[in-house]
């Protein structure tokens, strides 16, 4: 963080587009054009990894594969490309259908793995081989879990037979004799994932721009994660979580949000030198240049819940890892750009931590606003080593937060600007680029001015979340200038 630098947060499956979902094809490349023009060196993203039950990024399959889902048809690795008349011209729709996207999506990436195994050049066919060598340490047992849940009708690992709960050798000799074809389509589908992603990113480095990937601490219970290391977490004989994750009554939620992700055997962990960890780092950072580690607090101390309680009232603080990870971390790969997620209550210990390895907090804008001038996310309090945001996307976005509040907060707001808010998406923004933060990072949806209409994220809803895409008619004729003028004038240019 040598410098002061602004970007937007956007999640891929936003992207406009002709699919139903977001891509990293051509759209993605035109987002990549928009920020250069604006001015913008930062491009921050929600996890990679391909989502399950609730379409969640924080609920994944795998923290090391990446999402099928946004794999651009038109741009297949290896097979002729889409003709500029083929398909439907027409833009898709403007929020994504999960119903009818992932039958429709997977059934066409299977069509075109065979055509890929079939067809695909010497030059290619060589180029996913050595992907299927490099990634082997994650790829085999994620193909092979998602070849037997898709053989099992989708059903938790827990679910299956108890020769493959428990990983028995013979069951899983048989299982890859038996899936060879689905496995194989699953490892063509991760490759062409691969390919398009490291495009993307060559293009958004090119260009100055530096991709801010998102790490969550806790892994989804359904996963090839926790299948294939069942050692590693809180698990009784049957495969079942002993006491899950979640936070204590917050901000987002009066009886505390219960995530239900199990919990990590932490000394198991460091007794053998936390591999798993140096891995899941190591691919982060092959994705991203820069990586936000969600729920850092969890860290130095992290809430734990007994299995099958109702809300996370009933947690406690047990202590984590602490610097024990980090330092491994560093021993193994070398220094590492990442960001600490470090909202809600923090203790001292948390902030000790955070500082005693030389990460970046964050603050948040809409936080800031309660009427005390001690408040840590008003801007006079910020720190150079921080990331300012408007908002993230758990929050709402900035002109639906600043509808919704009680008259008496929106005068807190007035009164600290000094000025009535004509605009409240930019008026924020402004003050963010003001800070002597040294990233200014703001939700798309705030640059676009949208309402509570386009909030990506409510916390401890199960569903109708992650389905916000925008449109190129929201980029109206000298949004781009104006952004740039913004950046340009407190010096993030």
């Amino acid at each position: 963080m040598d410098r002061r630098r602004a970007g937007i947060i956007l999640h891929p499956i936003s992207l406009p587009g002709r699919e139903d979902i977001g891509t990293l094809g051509r759209e993605a490349r035109n987002f990549l054009a928009f920020l250069h023009h604006s001015g913008q060196t930062l491009w921050q993203i929600l996890p990679l990894g391909p989502t399950g039950f609730g379409d969640s990024p924080y609920q994944c399959f795998s923290a090391f594969a990446g999402n099928p889902l946004m794999i651009d048809l038109a741009e297949l690795p290896g097979l002729p490309p889409e003709s500029e008349d083929q398909g439907d011209a027409r833009p898709g729709p403007t929020e994504i259908d999960y119903g009818s996207l992932i039958p429709k999506k997977f059934g066409a990436l299977g069509i075109a793995a065979e055509r890929f195994q079939s067809s695909a050049e010497a030059a290619v066919r060589s180029r996913f081989e050595e992907f299927r060598t490099q990634q082997a340490y994650w790829l085999e047992d994620f193909a092979l879990f998602m070849a037997l849940k898709g053989h099992h009708g989708g059903r938790p690992w827990t679910e299956w037979a108890p020769d493959l709960v428990q990983r028995e050798p013979s069951a899983m000799q048989r299982a890859r004799t038996e899936l060879k074809s689905e496995i194989r389509s699953i490892e063509v589908q991760q490759f062409f994932f691969e390919e398009q992603w490291s495009v993307l990113k060559t293009e958004a480095n090119r260009l100055g721009i530096q991709i801010i990937g998102d790490m969550p601490i806790f892994v989804a219970f359904d996963s090839a994660d926790v299948w294939a290391n069942p050692e590693l977490f809180h698990l009784d004989a049957k495969g079942l979580p002993t006491m899950v994750a979640g936070v204590p009554p917050d901000y987002f939620s009066a009886t505390g949000q219960l995530w239900g992700n199990p919990l990590y055997r932490w000394e198991r962990m460091e007794q053998a030198g936390f591999p798993w960890w140096t891995a899941r780092f190591k691919r982060a950072f092959e994705l991203t240049d820069i990586v936000r580690i969600d729920h850092f607090r969890g860290f130095e101390s992290y809430w734990s819940v007994p299995a099958g309680a109702p809300t996370a009232e009933s947690g406690k603080w047990l202590p984590g890892p602490g610097s024990a990870l980090f330092e491994v971390v560093q021993e193994r790969l070398g220094p590492q750009s990442i960001i600490a997620e470090d909202l809600g209550v923090i203790t001292p210990e948390v902030d000790q931590l955070r500082i005693g390895q030389g990460y970046p907090g964050m603050t948040v804008l809409q936080f800031a606003f309660d009427g005390e001038a001690t408040n840590r996310y008003l801007p006079h309090n910020h720190e150079p080593m921080t990331v300012v945001y408007t908002g993230t996307h758990d929050n709402d976005t900035t002109q639906g937060w600043f509808d919704s509040l009680p008259e008496h907060q929106k005068n807190n707001v007035r009164r600290y600007l000094g000025h009535a808010l004509m605009d409240p998406p930019w008026d924020l923004m402004r003050v963010a680029q003001q800070s002597v933060a040294r990233y200014a990072i703001v939700p798309m949806q705030d640059v676009l001015r949208r309402g509570a209409e386009s909030r990506m994220n409510r916390p401890g809803q199960a569903g109708g979340n992650w389905s916000w895409r925008f449109t190129w008619e929201q980029v109206y004729f000298g949004l781009q200038d104006e952004l740039l003028e913004l950046t340009r004038t407190y010096g993030r240019a």
